[in-house]
């Protein structure tokens, strides 16, 4: 044998002992090493799990009424999967389909489109569900239709028809309550990595719903339940040779609401009589809000947002041209929550409070000129009347300005003035702050705003965000707006070469317009109401909630929401001063036209109009907030309508006729007997559900419902059953 022919035997056999060594410890490392693991992934691979979906709870309003609930409907969805192993990619698929569903071919491909990918639409018409899970393409489809299709499998191998629970919105006495509600949608690939690996049998899965908005949203762990697992064992074949194990569904907990539906009916419709009424009147009136508080919990009675949208719009996803149509209308976010505004003189009760916490005696008579001049700028009354001298009680009941403004002045004076830091004083500010303002309030509802409080601090924060803004502005001299007026332009260059310079600087204009509400303050419906409750109440300031408990599906408390109060917004004087003067208000004052004729002696309404400025709006915010009865009060009810002009006109009959439905007012006579509510009073135990998890509603099953009120209370926990 020739000597190359033993050097190719020596490196061959270094190479086969090499394999065999690797090999060894390759075997070695999976046995020893990495058997555990090995062992429990065979075991995954030999069962499969097969999920029975549990039934999402319902929401209650305060009596029992279902405001969401389900039914079964026939679903036709899509498997992208299958869809992409077809021959044609599935078009032949596509196309069946949309000839029996009488659908565009488009229309069932925007639903397929995953969100993000390049022509989709936006979220929820696109898909934003696990890239796994079926598709649904159609909802509510007649039974002949998914027979035909699932008899014909040829012509649709990537479809499925099949019965599957859907939410709906029985809209209790035609009550909307979308924007409070919410809507359900496919979980996202993005949730589902989120939650990483878990064994929770809660955990969710790829073809789970969950909230997107509102109280579906924000309780969606509790609404969701858990859904029934069967393991199956599968052999290598992938054929089932037995059950691993199984668990029944466990339905979702019911969440029950603060809210009255027929209360509720009353304030969306008297919140859209109050737009077509300043539009009737001249003024825009694009949209509103308005919210009704307990004032004694912070418990949300009513809460309506206008532009709102129809809510069975969501069931079984949304069109792109209905979603187009939504955003158009700007329907889809809440006024009452979301929506900042400026509060005009619904804020100066805040005013007030620091006046008197700065030594000024609210008991003095205060000068009320039309106007009141600063340097070179002349800030004015409301429509340019002065009253004289009058009493600071009666500058509140007409809204006198000049009164506020001179306070105001000598307030800034006070703290320094120009000279003033950003540790000098700010009353106003300081107060509006205590009161909720500039915060969220902590709602329990998603996407909620925190507005903003105009003072010194905000001033300088927002020059430090502006700045380059600002002063490129005043470097390039607004070139659009000077092609077709000069002047303008000219007068917008000026403004932003001052504040590039020195906008950060407090003036005492800035505080003036921040004592009258205006300026850069930003306030939501809510947050006004909840400050008017806290003057009602005696102080306290409440976090508002929706939900009033969870309950199982077969009516056990779990939880109960109980009353959060924040903390207390002033002294006891000052806030009794605020009730008499807000009572004068709506018996004498600016209130006084939105309810003549209404029996104040029996029920007194404490309230302020307000009639906000916004710069580029030729009508004002229209603002009218309360609290009833003012001598004992249990309500506050705050609205607004955007260009909706005063106060008075646009806002203040409809809060009067909400007061009407809440207390049973029929002309000069009250009878609690005809309010809304049950006795003019709000839910004082929690709604009873029999143990098929149907709820007992008053008025459907009266009979049922005094039973069920008096078992509540004869149980061993009727303490936790006791509202708020």
């Amino acid at each position: 044998m020739s000597e190359r022919s033993n050097i190719r035997l020596v490196v061959l056999g270094v190479l086969l002992i090499s394999l065999i060594g690797t090999l060894v410890a390759r075997l070695s490392y999976m046995q020893l090493v990495a058997g555990s693991e090995y062992e429990a992934q065979a075991a995954n691979n030999s069962t499969r799990e097969v999920l029975n979906p549990a039934v999402r709870g319902l929401i209650l309003d305060q009596r029992g009424r279902p405001l969401v609930a389900n039914r079964i409907s026939l679903v036709v969805s899509v498997d992208r999967l299958a869809l992409a192993r077809e021959d044609d990619d599935g078009a032949a698929s596509i196309a069946n389909l949309a000839q029996a569903l009488d659908v565009s071919e488009n229309q069932i491909r925007e639903r397929m489109l995953p969100c993000g990918q390049e022509g989709a639409a936006a979220p929820p018409v696109c898909w934003d569900g696990s890239p796994y899970q079926p598709v649904p393409v159609a909802t509510d489809v007649e039974p002949e239709t998914a027979l035909a299709i699932m008899e014909r499998r040829a012509d649709f191998p990537s479809v499925i028809a099949q019965l599957e629970s859907v939410r709906e919105y029985p809209q209790p006495f035609d009550a909307n309550m979308a924007h409070i509600l919410g809507y359900v949608g496919p979980v996202s690939q993005e949730q589902l990595d989120a939650q990483g690996e878990s064994g929770d049998p809660a955990r969710l899965r790829s073809r789970d719903l969950i909230g997107r908005n509102g109280l579906e949203a924000q309780y969606d762990a509790n609404l969701r339940g858990i859904p029934g697992i069967t393991s199956l064992a599968i052999d290598t074949a992938g054929r089932v040779t037995g059950t691993a194990g199984t668990s029944d569904p466990v339905a979702g907990n019911y969440v029950v609401t603060h809210i009255d539906a027929r209360l509720q009916t009353v304030v969306e419709e008297e919140l859209e009589a109050a737009v077509l009424r300043a539009r009737e009147s001249g003024n825009d009136g694009e949209s509103g809000a308005a919210v009704v508080i307990d004032t004694q919990t912070g418990g949300v009675l009513s809460m309506a947002s206008y532009p709102t949208y129809d809510p069975d719009l969501w069931v079984g996803g949304i069109s792109a041209r209905d979603y187009d149509i939504l955003l158009e209308r700007r329907a889809l976010s809440s006024n009452a929550i979301q929506g900042t505004f400026p509060p005009g003189s619904t804020f100066k009760p805040i005013t007030t409070v620091a006046a008197a916490e700065q030594g000024y005696d609210l008991t003095e008579t205060y000068n009320c000129p039309s106007d009141y001049k600063v340097s070179s700028q002349t800030f004015r009354n409301f429509e340019s009347e002065g009253f004289g001298p009058i009493s600071f009680q009666r500058a509140l009941e007409v809204s006198c300005n000049t009164v506020f403004y001179r306070l105001a002045d000598e307030m800034w004076l006070k703290a320094g003035g120009n000279a003033a830091t950003l540790e000098s004083a700010d009353p106003i500010a300081d107060a509006a702050q205590r009161f909720g303002l500039g915060t969220a309030t902590g709602i329990d509802l998603p996407g909620e705003a925190p507005g903003l409080v105009s003072g010194r601090i905000e001033k300088q924060e927002t020059w430090e965000n502006r700045r380059d803004n600002w002063c490129a502005d005043a470097k390039e001299g607004f070139p659009e707006t000077r092609k077709s007026d000069a002047e303008l332009a000219d007068y917008y260059t000026a403004l932003a070469k001052e504040n590039c310079l020195d906008g950060f600087r407090w003036r005492n204009g800035d505080a003036i317009n921040a004592s009258i509400g205006q300026g850069d303050t930003a306030v939501t419906p809510l947050q006004m109401a909840m400050l008017y409750a806290a003057i009602a109440n005696g102080g306290t300031l409440y976090q508002p909630h929706v939900a009033k408990a969870i309950l199982t599906s077969s009516g056990e408390v779990v939880q109960e929401v109980l009353p959060e109060a924040i903390g207390q917004v002033a002294d006891s004087e000052t806030l009794a001063f605020l009730r008499t003067a807000l009572a004068g208000v709506t018996a004498e004052g600016t209130g006084a036209s939105s309810f003549a004729g209404f029996p104040l002696d029996q029920v007194p309404v404490a309230s302020k109009t307000g009639s906000a400025q916004v710069f580029s709006d030729v009508s004002t915010i229209s603002w009218y907030a309360s609290f009833a009865p003012a001598d004992n009060p249990r309500y506050a009810v705050v609205m607004m309508v955007t260009q909706g002009g005063t106060g008075s006109g646009t806002s203040g009959p409809s809060v009067r006729n909400i007061y009407e439905a809440l207390f049973g007012v029929d002309g000069d006579r009250v009878n609690p007997k005809n309010s809304v509510l049950i006795d003019a009073a709000p839910a004082s135990l929690l709604p009873v559900v029999r143990p098929d998890g149907t709820p007992v509603v008053p008025g459907i099953d009266d009979e049922a419902a005094r039973l069920g009120r008096d078992l509540s209370v004869g149980r061993a926990d009727s303490a936790s059953r006791a509202s708020p």
